[in-house]
């Protein structure tokens, strides 16, 4: 069943609020949201889970499973988004944290480059201070559901990457919305929920199930390594079906242990120093150094402020770059002198 995965899309259609309805037949939420995001392998999924599932979508328990591959990376250039939690196109998005960590510029920064890919920016939100930076980059803003449905109508058959704000997204009003999306044949939208209120950090299932989690980090951004986006707890369902062949996934997993290991270490330097670590722990601490100073970028909404240029890497080259860090190809460089960068030149 390896190849085999849950129809999460046949899920959200059929059971718009589905993380309440699982309560309602006996099943944890939790549960059903790492069976969504491929935390849980269909494979260990309990029969009665599955039976359950499909009662409340009012479908057979086959319709549930479906093959693998059906999923599409969306290349941002990010790198840290990238490499650790790809966009899906046609997926949803959720972003993770409080205000001021730097969420609604990321957004922001998403339309714009995704709208450089011919993609169309939509943001459903209020208005508040808070978002301006996300407006200024979306080509339509509206609080009205009936105007963000005639504004996507008018957009069709472009791809959409539609902006939405928790307490739009988890109202009646975005689950008709959606309803209406569906009766009308319009599958070519791509969400990205943000949370405006900061939340979403203190629920165990802020958006419910997702193809993609974006959780952003208090320590990154205290030290204005930006994006904030923690690489160790944010995940994406595409990585287990997309880039095989480019050891995307094995990139992925080698860069986490030492991100981790390295902020584990992190402990005992700062109490007994450096030189007390083995050489082993020591080249693994400084390369998880590096790959996370590796990991902020210039990004092309912030210009004005950073006085930098936004740079864009694509996929190959960050996995490249991301395995010559690992493997000590750059030991010799310093920190600081990997921060803000594109592209490494090796």
């Amino acid at each position: 069943m390896e190849d085999l995965k849950l129809n999460v899309s046949l899920l959200r259609k059929r059971v718009p609020n589905l993380t309440v309805a699982a309560r309602s037949v006996g099943l944890r939420p939790a549960t059903v949201s790492n069976l969504c995001t491929g935390k849980i392998p269909l494979a260990r999924a309990e029969v009665k889970t599955l039976v359950r599932l499909a009662s409340l979508a009012n479908c057979k328990v086959d319709d549930l499973i479906i093959q693998r591959g059906e999923e599409k990376m969306i290349e941002t250039g990010i790198k840290v988004l990238d490499l650790f939690a790809p966009l899906v196109k046609e997926g949803k998005t959720g972003f993770v944290a409080r205000p001021g960590m730097g969420q609604l510029v990321l957004l922001a920064e998403v339309f714009n480059r995704l709208k450089k890919q011919g993609f169309r920016s939509v943001f459903f939100a209020g208005d508040n201070n808070n978002i301006a930076d996300a407006v200024a980059e979306a080509e339509f803003h509206s609080t009205s559901a009936e105007e963000i449905l005639a504004c996507i109508e008018k957009y069709q058959p472009a791809d959409i990457i539609l902006g939405v704000d928790r307490r739009i997204y988890l109202s009646e009003d975005f689950y008709q919305l959606e309803d209406r999306f569906y009766e009308r044949g319009i599958n070519n939208i791509t969400f990205a929920i943000v949370d405006t209120s900061g939340e979403a950090v203190d629920e165990e299932l802020p958006y419910g199930p997702l193809e993609t989690l974006w959780e952003f980090d208090m320590e990154l951004a205290a030290k204005h390594s930006y994006p904030a986006v923690n690489p160790l707890t944010s995940i994406s369902t595409v990585l287990e079906e997309i880039n095989l062949d480019s050891g995307h996934m094995e990139v992925q997993q080698q860069a986490r242990k030492v991100l981790r290991r390295s902020k584990e270490l992190t402990y005992l330097v700062e109490q007994r120093g450096v030189g007390n670590l083995s050489e082993a722990d020591k080249n693994t601490f400084e390369r998880g150094k590096k790959l996370e100073a590796f990991l902020t970028q210039p990004l092309f909404v912030a210009e004005e402020f950073s006085n930098q240029p936004g740079q864009s890497v694509t996929l190959s080259e960050t996995l490249k770059n991301v395995k010559a860090i690992l493997h000590g190809e750059v030991d010799k460089i310093a920190v600081d002198d990997l921060k803000y960068i594109g592209s490494l030149s090796v």
